[in-house]
């Protein structure tokens, strides 16, 4: 069973720079907006805040949670767009018992190629 010495160990492998924020949660801060990891029970969750929904526009929401449905749907080879208190968030998980490093890299990777690559797609509904 993999913790969270090995997390840290795969961040440090990694070579990026990171905080820890607490007991199993990690603060990763080059790969643009800053990448949130943490343990909880068996699993390794993983959250980037994108933006504030505040910043979309009433009128645009639709279409803009459409867009949101259509990347998850397409675009999304770990993790998917969601809602979390008012603001929209990239998030995944993964089974802890056997992450591999692999694994963990291939999904923050993921998670930070999707907010670059969908950035301009999004950004058309902002106010």
């Amino acid at each position: 069973m993999r913790k969270a010495e090995d997390i840290e160990s795969y961040l440090i492998q990694m070579e990026v720079p990171y905080e820890t924020m607490g007991d199993g949660v990690w603060k990763i801060k080059d790969l643009g907006p800053e990448v949130m990891v943490s343990i909880a029970d068996s699993v390794v969750a993983f959250r980037l805040k994108v933006m504030e929904m505040a910043q979309i526009p009433q009128p645009k929401r639709e279409a803009f949670f459409h867009q949101l449905l259509e990347l998850n749907a397409t675009d999304m080879l770990h993790g998917a767009y969601g809602l979390e208190q008012g603001n929209v968030v990239v998030t995944d998980a993964l089974e802890l018992e056997n992450l591999d490093f692999n694994e963990f890299q291939s999904t923050l990777d993921d998670i930070g190629m999707a907010v670059s690559n969908h950035h301009r797609t999004l950004a058309k509904f902002l106010a």
